[in-house]
């Protein structure tokens, strides 16, 4: 969960505390977005998209990720981690994407304004 908001920069966790497959949800009012943001670990790879499915408003946290990426735990819907894409039916709208990075071991979600 974040924790501060420091220089556009958002606090999400420690590196461990994110395993490989799982994703942290920040919700909307930390992250300073419309929408919570959903942070993801794909192999060591970290990335973050709009937590809410284009589709049908679940939660893209509570997916499955693999592969580079995130399937709605709703109705399946997959989408592109790296891009947002909309990849897999029934999500049709892309997903907005959003900047991570890693310093001295902690998680900082760069959101989009």
């Amino acid at each position: 969960m974040a924790e501060s908001r420091t220089s556009g920069r958002v606090l999400v966790c420690r590196v461990e505390d994110l395993p490989d497959g799982e994703a942290v949800r920040v919700p909307a009012e930390e992250a300073g977005t419309e929408d919570a943001v959903a942070v993801f670990n794909d192999g060591g790879r970290l990335f973050a998209l709009n937590d809410t499915c284009t589709h049908a408003r679940a939660s893209l946290s509570d997916g499955w990720v693999q592969d580079g990426h995130v399937e709605c735990p709703l109705h399946g819907g997959a989408f592109c981690l790296r891009t947002g894409e909309a990849v897999g039916a029934p999500a049709s709208a892309d997903a907005t994407t959003h900047g991570v990075e890693v310093h001295e071991g902690a998680i900082y979600l760069l959101p989009r304004p």
